[in-house]
């Protein structure tokens, strides 16, 4: 039903939890939106480009249920993150301290590292503890933390962390708090009136087919008030189109974290891409994924290493098949199924285009090379 809306080939891509496929209407959308109003020379094409970036926080807003306002479009996570942390006095302390996963998407790590004082303490939960349990973040999380960082899935591991838990935790002690959605996003439903952590990241490359290029930084209206920070531009000030190089003044809400003069194309692709999968629902989304989730489980319980249970799995099932796993994939590869292979196994992430049948497919190839042991 939804094949027809996508850029397909004709091998079955499972590959969703690294980059999405795109809308067959992309490149019209690209045209209207962007390029027309470049190539029209009788007009200045920034007010349709502002308001196609205004689009992409609508269509932000009516994903994650917040007032798009409180959005602010960013270029990566990485930058997303850098500026959050150098923005808060109490992030920049000699004896600052941050709880974080080594689950966690590496980059994040790097940042951490590098944009907090020198003498900062970083506390990584091991890889080796169950993030999905919440007992094990109380273990780590206390009053003497400032900082948690919690990823809502982890993208190795097939994992998805209590977040409202860990943010009930993180709001007993005081410590401020940041979600990661870039795994989640788009097939994990997440509410922000309900679920309100300090700050939130995500990007629109995965489960959202977006492309690269079209991040974003949620800020709760909260905490504004103790952000300043210090990567702006133009379009970080209240009045962009003042021009007074002595004169500088915060945007009032989440613009504030903008900076200087934006890309504009990978967010009038990226709010179409929302606008389609909000008109599905992420409940929908997220229902079809573990339909096809389950299949794996049934098929190959004993080779599944990521979470059997709903409740603690992303949208990836992880699967290793011991001493056959070289076999496995090269099986895989030869019949045209696109799937990726880590340290922890093979990841496979089915979306709205991919379907029971095709599921059935890489079952089969699988089990004419597999013998269970």
């Amino acid at each position: 039903m939804y094949k027809k809306d996508f850029l397909l080939n004709d091998n079955i891509y499972l590959l969703n939890h690294s980059v999405g496929r795109p809308l067959k209407n992309t490149e019209q959308q690209f045209k209207t939106h962007f390029l027309d109003h470049w190539q029209d020379a009788s007009s200045e094409p920034w007010p349709q480009w502002i308001s196609a970036i205004e689009r992409y926080q609508i269509a932000l807003g009516s994903l994650f249920n917040d007032d798009a306002n409180h959005f602010c479009p960013q270029v990566n996570l990485s930058s997303a993150l850098t500026k959050v942390l150098m923005s808060v006095d109490r992030l920049q302390q000699p004896h600052t301290k941050i709880l974080m996963s080594e689950s966690d998407f590496p980059s994040m790590g790097f940042v951490m590292q590098r944009a907090i004082a020198n003498t900062a303490n970083i506390t990584y939960i091991p890889n080796s503890l169950d993030i999905t349990d919440p007992t094990i973040w109380a273990k780590y999380l206390n009053t003497s933390i400032d900082l948690v960082f919690i990823s809502h899935a982890y993208s190795n591991t097939g994992q998805q962390a209590p977040v409202k838990d860990i943010l009930a935790l993180a709001r007993e002690h005081h410590v401020l708090s940041i979600v990661d959605v870039a795994q989640s996003a788009g097939i994990i439903p997440l509410d922000l009136s309900t679920t309100r952590p300090d700050f939130m990241i995500g990007s629109c490359v995965k489960w959202l087919c977006g492309g690269p290029g079209s991040s974003y930084l949620w800020v709760n209206p909260d905490q504004l008030k103790h952000c300043q920070p210090k990567d702006v531009g133009w379009f970080s000030h209240q009045q962009p189109f003042e021009f007074n190089i002595h004169h500088f003044e915060n945007h009032q809400g989440a613009l504030r974290f903008w900076g200087g003069t934006p890309s504009i194309m990978p967010y009038v692709i990226s709010a179409n891409s929302i606008e389609y999968f909000v008109r599905i629902g992420i409940e929908k989304l997220r229902q079809h994924n573990q339909i096809l989730l389950a299949m794996l489980a049934d098929a190959f319980p004993q080779a599944l290493v990521s979470p059997q249970q709903e409740a603690q799995r992303n949208g990836t099932a992880i699967l290793h098949f011991g001493s056959q796993q070289e076999a496995v994939l090269s099986a895989l590869s030869a019949h045209s199924i696109s799937i990726d292979n880590r340290q922890q196994g093979m990841r496979i992430s089915p979306h709205i285009y991919n379907d029971r049948i095709e599921i059935m497919q890489l079952i089969e190839v699988i089990n004419t090379v597999y013998i269970n042991e």
